[in-house]
């Protein structure tokens, strides 16, 4: 693979590895229909059982095709996710971003102060 893996570039990752193999067997083999794999390799997002699959199949962490970084596992991190197309004005897209830039910093904030109680 060329790429590091993220959501930007798992479609190309997808047609990297598929290679010259036909659509159809490899849709087989990864366990996805050959018009889901297809809409994939043509940047779409998969949803998230065939996420699941596609990063199965290529062999990666879906933390890190999400771009989450190994300090950050298993620690609480606010994220969303919005599909390819616009389905939100641009205010409420910018009112979202903050709101959740508020709950990714009030959950690191957590992480710094000390056990209650303790002392």
């Amino acid at each position: 693979m060329t790429d590091y893996p993220s959501l930007k570039t798992l479609g190309r990752l997808v047609g990297e590895k598929r290679g010259k193999v036909g659509i159809r067997a490899t849709a087989r083999e990864i366990g996805l229909s050959p018009a889901t794999l297809s809409r994939v390799e043509n940047g779409q997002m998969p949803d998230l059982a065939n996420f699941t699959k596609i990063c199965r199949w290529l062999e990666v962490d879906p933390a890190r095709v999400l771009g989450f970084e190994p300090e950050t596992l298993g620690r609480p991190v606010a994220a969303v996710h919005f599909r390819g197309q616009a389905a939100v004005s641009l205010p409420t897209a910018g009112a979202l971003q903050e709101l959740i830039i508020n709950a990714q910093q009030m959950l690191s904030d957590d992480d710094e102060d000390p056990e209650p109680g303790g002392g």
